[in-house]
């Protein structure tokens, strides 16, 4: 495939804005590092330290139902924790001050069965860049079953997708651990080909990582544990499920909702914002914040920070959105949020908005 043109920002006076702010965070991030250093570490080896915990007590104990079905609704619970908390911060590089070793954590994510690799392109070449531009930002690519970028093509299914999607939501890592990263490898039409050439020996880790996935989480208790495959396989489905629900929350909350703008590149390959804007008018913040979303769920609240500072760990957010609140205040910046329940509801309404076909064909996530 025939590398694509990426789109480019426009240039303006709100640069400079960007520029003061940068530096201003940079100078609050030093300030509170000494501070926040010992609970980044803590995150790095307290969250694998529960997942390892909760799989052993499964093989242990997993004989009576009760302890087996709870330990594999944790290990998604959990999943998702080691993702918002340590994956994603490793893969932006804030963990550790060694490159290398936040790399090494980033195989935490193959172990929970995504491929790390693909994610790695399709989150920080392509979302970050991109998010919310129709064709390049593969968060939400889109299939034929769905309409989330109101340019994206129709197909008359589409008006009922309020309907059918949210009941298709919880098979969301099904989709995404055992089809999607296939697809993102031996698709050519996919997206991340746009910029991406897959090296080989990323194909071998991608067979060998889904066997061992599959290995520890089904064959292993199995063979260990005296119970049906029924069993097994339910156990297995309960931890999908669970993780599926937990991350689209965090997820969806973002970026695909009504309030969000979806900028195109114009005819000069062109967008119609600077790189700030950009970042400001394609996300949102969630008002609901409490110790447990910022220990637990990564601060995933604080999502407007996370785009316009990628490079700073997630644990300075809170600080960092009090001074972004200030600039925005002070230079009349687009930023916004809402509570968890608004931002979700302003995404079922976008689903409804976007399945208005009338009798023109359209395609999707």
């Amino acid at each position: 495939m025939e590398k694509a043109t990426k789109p480019r920002y426009a240039k303006n006076g709100d640069e400079v804005i960007f520029h003061q702010l940068r530096q201003d965070v940079s100078i609050l991030v030093q300030q509170l590092e000494p501070k926040r250093r010992g609970s980044i570490l803590l995150k790095a080896v307290f969250f694998p330290a529960i997942y390892i915990l909760t799989y052993t007590v499964i093989l242990v104990a997993g004989n009576q139902p009760g302890i087996f079905y709870t330990g594999y609704f944790l290990l998604g619970v959990f999943l998702v924790m080691i993702f918002l908390n340590i994956i994603h911060d490793a893969v932006h590089g804030t963990i550790f001050p060694d490159k290398k070793l936040n790399q090494w954590y980033v195989y935490l994510f193959d172990l929970m069965g995504a491929n790390s690799f693909v994610w790695r392109q399709r989150h920080i070449r392509f979302h970050h860049n991109y998010p919310n531009v129709n064709g390049w930002d593969t968060d939400i690519e889109q299939s034929d079953l769905a309409r989330i970028f109101p340019t994206g093509s129709a197909l008359p299914i589409h008006r009922y997708q309020h309907i059918y999607l949210p009941l298709l939501y919880p098979l969301y890592l099904f989709n995404w651990l055992l089809v999607r990263d296939f697809k993102d490898f031996f698709n050519k039409k996919k997206t991340i080909w746009k910029l991406v050439t897959i090296p080989k020996v990323e194909y071998v880790k991608l067979f060998v990582f889904k066997a061992f996935f599959l290995l520890y989480l089904i064959v292993l208790p199995k063979m260990i544990l005296h119970i049906t495959w029924w069993q097994i396989v339910l156990g297995f489905v309960i931890m999908l499920f669970t993780a599926s629900v937990f991350s689209l929350m965090v997820l969806l909350s973002p970026h695909a909702n009504t309030s969000s703008e979806f900028p195109l590149p114009d005819e000069g390959n062109s967008l119609p914002h600077n790189w700030m804007m950009h970042m400001l008018t394609t996300t949102n913040d969630v008002t609901n914040d409490n110790w447990f979303i910022r220990f637990f769920m990564g601060c995933f609240n604080y999502h407007v920070a996370h785009h316009l500072f990628p490079n700073v760990n997630h644990i300075y957010y809170p600080e960092v959105t009090g001074l972004l609140k200030k600039y925005a205040e002070q230079y009349n910046l687009p930023y916004r949020q809402y509570s968890l329940g608004v931002s979700l509801s302003k995404h079922y309404q976008l689903l409804k908005e976007n399945g208005v076909t009338e009798d023109i064909f359209e395609e999707t996530m």
